[in-house]
């Protein structure tokens, strides 16, 4: 039987240095799922990476090879060694992975509690999955009732109230610092989503003068002309920053984009004007160096945590319910998952009462000289008829139990593992009724 697990690091249990390691582009984490599902023990695999958490969803039969395999695997993709990730990394596996995942979605284990666009990721790490074709049926009904859930929680709970996101909480940590920000000089670098969420936050604060640089001026036209903003390139960023007061950078660049030599160059021409920089990346896009340049200040991702709490505060009610939406949907997906390991098994054990009936009937087609072709008609149906009674009340306990007797049972009755289509083998609602039938005819 085959057993779903996890394997993955998050803003709780690692720091930003390790996670940006650990941070995996659209083209790596394809490499990584063929990688997974190349390896004998792994039939399935796919990958939710964030900013906040790189996880790897397996289905394998062999759930302790697999787990040491994809382990080395995730390190070898990071450059780092496998004792790296001994005590940042957590191992749920079945219905315990399913709910880690159903939290994801829902937003119950992000930083920012209740944050939508985390389900935005579980949504694209389901297509990449699927897209690549390491997504089957387990992680395939896995992932649809995590979006699910996650749909759930935000209409039936007021967890996403305010559409609260890293975004907004970096524009609140700007106010901290600097106070009111509408005749601050603001520089975005990047045109993602969380850029975009930033202009929409600043642009309430009532900030006018936004400056977007990315590689794709379309993609920051767009956002620019939303609100209000200019459009720079990535070369005019030196400039820009000599007139900023504040800079957001969020983009997907596996290496720094503002370097701490350059930055020092731009420093001195600002002539003792401090400068806050808040690098949402992961990776990061500002070397972390740049933070001990005299007027710079410099928050990552993981600093935003001492704005988090107001949040979590306000929502930890509409959590309790969210919760509980959780436990419910993880509830069919045990259901449904010890049905789909029962099945095949119940089919195994019918199966093996045939074959015996089958043999015994064999080793005994010579002792009836004498009967009739009504009469052998009858003992057939009388051994099949016994068998099935013999097995009916297994059967009931099985599908009662799910996973828990399934490996007794198996190993009582000597049963190999079955194909996967013996799942829908198993013998249809009235059998035993029709042996008796015949037997009474």
């Amino acid at each position: 039987m085959s057993e779903v697990l996890c394997i993955g690091v998050s803003h709780k249990t690692a720091p930003i240095a390790l996670r940006e390691r650990l941070a995996l582009g659209d083209t790596r984490a394809r490499e990584l799922l063929r990688e997974a599902v190349a390896i004998p023990s792994v039939s399935e695999a796919a990958v939710v990476s964030t900013c906040n958490r790189t996880e790897l969803y397996a289905v394998s039969p062999h759930p302790v090879a697999a787990e040491d395999a994809l382990t080395s695997a995730l390190a070898g993709r990071a450059g780092i060694d496998v004792a790296a990730l001994a005590g940042v990394r957590y191992t749920p596996r079945n219905c315990d992975a399913a709910r880690h995942l159903y939290r994801v979605a829902a937003g119950l284990d992000s930083m920012i509690v209740g944050e939508a666009e985390v389900q935005g990721q579980v949504r694209h790490a389901h297509e990449l999955a699927r897209e690549t074709g390491t997504a089957g049926p387990m992680l395939h009904r896995m992932f649809q009732a995590a979006l699910q859930t996650g749909k759930r929680v935000r209409a039936e709970t007021a967890l996403s109230e305010g559409r609260a996101s890293v975004s907004s909480v970096a524009v609140r940590l700007a106010q901290d610092v600097l106070g009111d920000l509408r005749d601050r000089h603001v520089v975005i670098i990047g045109a993602g989503e969380t850029s975009e969420l930033t202009a929409q936050a600043l642009a309430g604060e009532g900030v006018a003068t936004v400056f977007l640089a990315n590689r794709r001026a379309d993609r920051a036209r767009s956002i620019a002309a939303r609100f209000g903003g200019h459009v720079v390139s990535l070369q005019e960023l030196p400039e820009q920053f000599v007139a900023a007061d504040i800079v957001v950078s969020s983009t997907a660049s596996p290496h720094p984009l503002v370097h701490e030599e350059d930055l020092a160059h731009v420093m001195r021409e600002r002539g003792g004007r401090p400068l806050l920089i808040i690098d949402l990346a992961v990776p990061r896009d500002v070397e972390p160096g740049c933070g001990d340049l005299d007027g710079v200040t410099l928050f990552d991702i993981d600093d935003l945590q001492s704005v988090v709490g107001h949040t979590l505060a306000r929502r930890e009610r509409e959590a309790e319910v969210a919760e509980a939406i959780v436990e419910e949907e993880i509830r069919r997906f045990a259901e449904w998952m010890g049905q789909r390991d029962v099945r095949p098994s119940i089919a195994a054990l019918r199966e093996h009462g045939r074959a015996i009936v089958d043999q015994v009937l064999a080793e005994n087609a010579g002792r009836w000289e004498t009967a009739s072709a009504r009469d052998l008609a009858r003992v057939d149906a009388i051994a099949r008829a016994v068998m099935q009674r013999l097995l009916h009340e297994p059967t009931i306990r099985l599908r009662e139990s799910g996973h828990g007797r399934l490996e007794l049972v198996r190993e009582l009755f000597g049963l190999d593992d079955p194909p996967a289509a013996a799942a829908d083998a198993e013998e249809p609602p009235g059998a035993e009724r029709d042996n008796v039938r015949q037997l009474r005819r």
